[in-house]
């Protein structure tokens, strides 16, 4: 908590001082004729194919927009400031000015002047800010969208910020959660690569000496040390390997791959429940935030959709809003929508009585910090799920080879007392 007030208040700072100075900072842009290389009137594809100079301090080459990446924290950071300066009152062309001008990274500075360019030529944010796919997600767009439409574009983007930034810490999390694993498996790997190419060869130069013929086991972990050490037969698996992979990739985003993967994702024992309740806390977030804001309860449910990158999830909240739109209630409509059973028939009634009392947006948001913290106890089980699992499947590959070298010391003892 220490961490994330103290990263708040930088970023409050920052934008603090950039509001200060926007309007001088503009102006001063204006002044020096900063080109406008990415027009509102162009389409998506070609803006992102196009090349911009950036900012007052000019970079010596120039960036292709199309191949800017953005961190996590620089996404949250560019949420917050633009949220704090409209609140302030600043034009968002000014706004993206200033902040652009701010920017540290050159790439992310050409992404925030095209997205100011555009607005000052007449197009609307949420459309420029799909010029961009790659940076920013449909969630982010579809949010702002709808921001547009009710006129509180500020508490959005604010709201917006703080969900971005739930997202990166739960990330965090979770890999911070996989180091231990990893390294243990990292581990496991070297000492497998000992034994199979350092110690074997000896106790098999030891064993073949006696004329002694080798047990089974030792036998199969010969073979396979044999196929590890030939180039030509490890070449043909790894090619096999990477054709698979690449069969798998194109196969899983096909229609028919996709239902099946995410099948796998939403009914995998343990694993499975951390997903779903992953994808209930963000919908229910979503809601939360957009109906409190004023946005109408069918755009809120299509942001949700798009938010969602589960086949399954997506078929709910599409067919969710088919009957909404047909004139049931969001509670009913869930019930009796195919996947119904991915929400729990506790928030389906939570919904129903927040419908009633004309309070749905304090339930959703009720509903998404009981899932926030249900979310952290699925992440933990996971976790504990995965240690144990790791140490037994490791144990026993080190423990199998281990027995394989062994056996032939035990006849070895034999073999010379004969």
């Amino acid at each position: 908590m220490g961490q994330s007030a103290t990263k708040t208040s930088e970023q409050l700072g920052v934008a603090d001082a950039i509001n200060n100075s926007v309007l001088a900072g503009s102006r001063r842009e204006r002044a020096e004729g900063i080109p406008q290389s990415v027009r509102g009137g162009e389409s998506g594809s070609r803006a992102q194919g196009q090349f911009l100079e950036s900012g007052s301090l000019r970079s010596s080459q120039p960036v292709r927009l199309g191949s800017v990446k953005v961190k996590s924290a620089e996404l949250i950071l560019f949420a917050t400031q633009l949220s704090v300066m409209l609140d302030s009152g600043v034009v968002l062309s000014d706004a993206l000015d200033a902040i652009g001008e701010q920017a540290d990274r050159e790439g992310f500075k050409a992404i925030i002047l095209s997205l100011a360019d555009s607005v000052k030529n007449g197009e609307s944010f949420s459309k420029a800010l799909g010029e961009h796919p790659r940076i920013f997600n449909p969630m982010f767009i579809s949010m702002v969208k709808a921001s547009e439409a009710s006129g509180r574009m500020s508490e959005m983007l604010n709201v917006l910020s703080g969900y971005l930034n739930f997202e990166s810490e739960t990330r965090k999390r979770i890999k911070g959660a996989l180091t231990y694993p990893f390294i243990m498996a990292l581990m496991a790997v070297a000492a497998t690569g000992t034994l199979m190419f350092f110690v074997l060869p000896r106790f098999m130069k030891i064993y073949e000496a006696k004329g002694a013929a080798l047990p089974k086991l030792t036998q199969i972990l010969v073979g396979f040390s044999g196929i590890l050490g030939n180039f030509q037969a490890m070449t043909g698996i790894v090619t096999g390997l990477i054709v698979l992979g690449t069969a798998f990739y194109y196969w899983a985003r096909t229609s028919s791959g996709r239902q099946v993967v995410d099948y796998i994702k939403i009914h995998t024992p343990v694993v499975g429940t951390m997903f779903v309740d992953m994808v209930v806390t963000r919908s229910m977030r979503i809601m939360a935030t957009m109906v409190n804001t004023g946005v109408r309860l069918l755009d809120s449910i299509e942001v949700i959709q798009d938010s969602c990158d589960n086949y399954y999830f997506q078929r709910l909240w599409g067919s969710v809003d088919g009957k909404i739109q047909d004139g049931y209630q969001l509670s009913e409509s869930i019930s009796i929508s195919p996947g119904s059973d991915l929400i729990s028939p506790g928030i389906i009634q939570m919904l129903r009585a927040g419908e009633k009392s004309g309070k749905l947006g304090q339930v959703c948001d009720k509903v998404s910090v009981f899932y926030e913290k249900k979310l952290e106890a699925s992440i933990k089980n996971v976790m504990a799920l995965i240690e144990p699992l790791m140490i037994t499947v490791l144990g026993g590959i080190i423990g199998t080879i281990a027995i394989a070298l062994l056996l032939p010391v035990f006849k070895i003892s034999s073999v010379i007392a004969h």
